[in-house]
């Protein structure tokens, strides 16, 4: 059984997806990160980084015990675990790694970034707003012109779906339909995805109680 350590950001619903859709067994174990839970010192011994999402799989390579940070190293550890979810062919392959960077890196840091300087940061300027709302929008043009001739990011399902899903479902109401019709149509394959919606649940069983 794989326990993992996880919150219903955007780091932590990769992971939680990946788990879900490679049916591999494990438990999710909440970690508020807005109480600061993972700064506690029993959560430090499993990422000394304080960060979320971590994995502790008692079944690792050759049979021993791994500890894994990263949401992105987690998703692809999943997936190659379970061997699903991984192109068969070279070029795929390189579409699912270049897809996976991308939404990990400009579209996840941007994401993150937007959450400093309107949520965290005690001084709001409209400027730094807007500045990364209209990043976030051009990164997913990039995305919506890539859509608009297949149906995922690699062409058939990948780990590099389940990195980018997240960061959209959590801010779609910036992401117009009619401006981005095939990233629309992309979502919702994937929020129709039984395994999606189960690793969601951390996030939308929150708003069902909000």
């Amino acid at each position: 059984m794989i326990d993992l350590y996880a919150w219903r950001t955007t780091n932590g619903l990769r992971a939680t997806i990946a788990l879900a859709e490679c049916d591999l067994p494990h438990r999710v174990i909440p970690v508020d990160v807005g109480a600061g839970t993972q700064k506690s010192p029993d959560y430090l011994k499993i990422n000394p980084a304080g960060q979320i999402p971590a994995m502790v799989d008692p079944d690792g390579p050759g049979g021993k015990p791994l500890v894994l940070a990263q949401s992105g190293a987690i998703v692809v550890y999943a997936c190659q675990k379970a061997r699903r979810y991984i192109p068969e062919n070279a070029a795929d392959q390189a579409l699912a790694l270049q897809w996976s960077w991308q939404a990990g890196t400009d579209i996840g840091g941007t994401s993150a970034a937007m959450n400093q300087v309107e949520v965290v940061s005690p001084i709001k300027v409209p400027e730094h707003v807007d500045l990364f709302r209209k990043r976030f929008a051009r990164y997913f043009r990039i995305v919506e012109n890539h859509l608009a001739t297949r149906d995922y990011l690699a062409n058939t399902l990948s780990y590099a779906d389940f990195i980018l899903y997240p960061n959209y479902a959590l801010r779609r109401s910036l992401l117009d339909p009619a401006e981005f019709p095939a990233l629309s149509a992309w979502a919702h394959r994937m929020g129709q995805r039984p395994g999606v919606i189960e690793g969601m649940r951390l996030h939308t069983d929150a708003g069902r109680q909000s």
